[in-house]
């Protein structure tokens, strides 16, 4: 297995978005939705202004998009959505669980969306995993969307939907989803959480935003007990579950009051283990352990500050994350943010955090990737150098300061 290109990482974001233009998705949609569209589309505004810049085609321009990272130093990606698919609001990262009478638009939108994204990664062989995007609406349809997904090379897995505390949907630690586990295990489909919607809606308050951006990583951290207690890993031990720019330093908190709290359901002499005893069944490995064999960080902007806690969460469990085209993604200061936040660490563990982990969840051909990044990769010394400025017009979190604290 290649693991540097002539003394020169293999960088492969698992943080990158794109989608087609509105009007692209016509053609991916099932002709008897085309009125529908046409109305939408004659009534839609969009509602984010990266979307409407001067840059927004970077989420659809295949060769520019590939300069722009080769540029940065970046030979792959890993691809969540960023557009605006037919019949949303907005994006389907922060919308919420569709009603029942808006989920045939939506379903068959996001299924436009997944259709282009086929065709989308198809401009560039070997560069791009592409995830599915499902709803947990109808967990048939789901399974069957992630079949589809895997037979079209979508190897980028499934984007798991928020299941938001006040929605109608059963949460995720129910055996309500066993269907979909099953069919990500059995086509070797990785799961994907992105922070986002997994949270009450926010209220129409002055605070009410600013309390849903506080929440928003603790509520996307949800996932990962609801489907560690609820048994997802026990009962389907080859799935695998990436939380994406969620940060990483809550990690090892999380898994040291996780596992106090199973040491407590495990005895009998505490009240805990009359509310969570039964669960160890099922269940019967702590949470740690279903980190270290399950579970990813797709680490966006890793700060300096998560450095030295890289051995509590795994090393092996880290995929760094670029998140092109944000405003706040590193691009196009990656190889700074690389500085900034590994300089001085072991070299064998940069590859694996910058890409070799990425490439084992989502199976990158690296010899292939190695001829790449041995042009434009950054090399071990220029990341072995500590970064002395961050450079001025930069807007990514991934260069705060030490004294920021990592969660």
């Amino acid at each position: 297995m290649t693991t540097l290109a002539d003394d020169r990482y293999i960088v492969i974001s698992s943080d990158g978005h794109a989608g087609a233009q509105v009007h692209e998705y016509r053609d991916y949609l099932e002709s008897k939705y085309h009125d529908d569209f046409d109305a939408w589309k004659a009534t839609f505004v969009n509602p984010f202004e990266d979307l409407r810049a001067d840059f927004a085609y970077r989420n659809w321009d295949s060769a520019a998009r590939l300069r722009e990272l080769e540029d940065d130093g970046v030979v792959a990606e890993v691809l969540f959505p960023n557009t605006i698919p037919p019949f949303f609001p907005s994006g389907n990262l922060l919308a919420r669980p569709p009603a029942d009478d808006e989920y045939e638009l939506r379903w068959a939108g996001l299924q436009a969306h997944n259709r282009w994204l086929v065709d989308f990664c198809a401009e560039a062989p070997g560069r791009r995993a592409g995830m599915a995007q499902v709803f947990l609406n109808d967990v048939d349809a789901a399974v069957g969307e992630v079949e589809w997904a895997a037979e079209h090379g979508l190897q980028g897995g499934v984007l798991l939907p928020g299941v938001p505390p006040d929605s109608a949907l059963p949460p995720l630690y129910t055996r309500a989803y066993d269907r979909l586990w099953a069919a990500c295990q059995d086509r070797g489909m990785p799961i994907n959480n992105h922070s986002g919607a997994a949270g009450p809606a926010p209220e129409p308050e002055v605070a009410g935003m600013a309390v849903f951006m506080v929440e928003l990583g603790w509520f996307s951290h949800r996932v990962f007990w609801h489907m560690v207690l609820g048994g997802a890993f026990a009962r389907y031990p080859g799935i695998k579950l990436i939380l994406t720019e969620q940060s990483s330093g809550w990690v090892p908190g999380t898994l040291d009051m996780l596992d106090h709290q199973y040491r407590r359901f495990s005895d009998p002499n505490t009240a805990e283990s009359h509310f969570g005893g039964e669960l160890l069944k099922t269940v019967t490995e702590p949470p740690s352990h279903y980190w270290h064999t399950n579970c990813y960080a797709g680490a966006s902007f890793f700060r300096p500050c998560e450095t030295p806690l890289r051995h509590d969460i795994g090393v092996d469990r880290i995929m760094w994350g670029q998140d092109y085209p944000h405003i706040e993604s590193t691009y196009p200061y990656t190889r700074e943010a690389l500085r900034n936040s590994f300089a001085g660490v072991d070299t064998d563990e940069v590859a694996r955090m910058v890409g070799l982990n990425a490439a084992e969840v989502y199976g990158f051909d690296l010899d292939a990737l190695g001829a790449v990044a041995a042009r434009v990769g950054p090399t071990v010394d220029e990341v072995a150098t500590p970064l002395d400025a961050v450079p001025a017009d930069s807007r990514s979190i991934a260069f705060a300061g030490e004294n920021v604290k990592p969660w």
